[in-house]
Order: C-alpha cells, then sequence, then structure tokens
C-alpha cells in the first residue's frame, strides 16, 4: 500500500510541477482547502492544514500577493476575515486536475479492468472513511479549537547558571533548559 501511494503522489507531484511550480505545496494545500470551504476563515484554515495560527497568516500573506487568495469581513462575523479563490487560483487548479488526470488516465488505461474496478471501490471507501475521520476531528462552527495541553512542569535545574529556550511543537510550548 505503502509503495502504491508513493507511486501516486509522484504522478501527483509531477502534475503539480508542471501546472503550479509557482505555489509550494503548502500553498497548493491552502488553496484547495479554501476551495472545498469557500469563506473558511484563517483559524480553521489553520487546523485543517495543521499550522501555528501566525504561520497559516503568512502563508495566506503570500497567497494574496500572489493573486490566489482574496480576504473579506465574514458576512456573520465582522471582526473575522473570510478567505476565497480567485480566478486565477480556480483556473490553475482547473489545469492542475486537467494534467493530473491526463497523467493518471495513462497508468489506468495499461490496469487490467478488473484492478480498475477493484481500484476504484477501494479508491471511493477510502475517500469517505477519511473525509468522516477528517470531519470528526474538527471542532464545531462557532467554537475555537481545543487548547493545547499544557506543557509539564520542568524539574528543577540544580545550577546557578540556568538558559532557558521556549520553542512551540505539535501539541504545546516546549521548555528546554542547561545548566
Amino acid at each position: 500500500m505503502d509503495d502504491a501511494a508513493a507511486t501516486l503522489l509522484a504522478v501527483w507531484e509531477a502534475a503539480r510541477e508542471r501546472t503550479t511550480s509557482r505555489l509550494s505545496s503548502a500553498q497548493l494545500r491552502a488553496v484547495m482547502v479554501v476551495e472545498q470551504h469557500d469563506g473558511i476563515n484563517l483559524r480553521r484554515l489553520a487546523t485543517r492544514l495543521d499550522m501555528l495560527l501566525s504561520s497559516a497568516s503568512r502563508l495566506c500573506d503570500r497567497l494574496v500577493a500572489a493573486g490566489m487568495l482574496e480576504r473579506e469581513p465574514s458576512r456573520t462575523d465582522r471582526r473575522e476575515i473570510s478567505l476565497h479563490l480567485t480566478p486565477e487560483a480556480r483556473r490553475l487548479l482547473a489545469e492542475l486536475r486537467t494534467d493530473r488526470r491526463r497523467r493518471l488516465a495513462g497508468v489506468l488505461a495499461a490496469m487490467s479492468p478488473a484492478g480498475r474496478q477493484a481500484l476504484l471501490v477501494g479508491m471511493r471507501e477510502f475517500d469517505e472513511v477519511a473525509r468522516e475521520r477528517e470531519d470528526a476531528t474538527e471542532p464545531p462552527r462557532g467554537l475555537p479549537a481545543p487548547a493545547a495541553p499544557p506543557a509539564p512542569a520542568a524539574p528543577p535545574v540544580p545550577s546557578a547558571r540556568v538558559e532557558r529556550t521556549v520553542g512551540w511543537q505539535r501539541g504545546g510550548p516546549s521548555v528546554t533548559r542547561s545548566a
């Protein structure tokens, strides 16, 4: 399964490089999320991309500058910003999908009819289950994402000289101390 997924991703990446070479993979993912969830706010986008809010904001800044995203005040809450694709982003995604389908069609044409049918059934089920799992992990609309659990307290450091570095890792802050 891992090898087949890697091959599929290689076909996907080849199409991405040809059609969207000016966007990074993270930018393309963001554009695709906004396409699926038109009007998404920045916090939900960051959650979907598994990014810090500040990183998602900078990513959106670059996409706005590139002409891929538009920001506008939310229709429901003027304090929130809604994200929308530009016509240029929609054109780029259509071109990407056309190239990707062409590449996939070449591979599928070389498969047996039974293999194609089995793949179709399996991919439909995979898609359904993955979407259900994704929806189950997203906080309900209007509610903030769950807060990260507090970091465990660090043991006391016996030395008089203490250097402390605070960083951020997935799941919450991390504190490193050295004597």
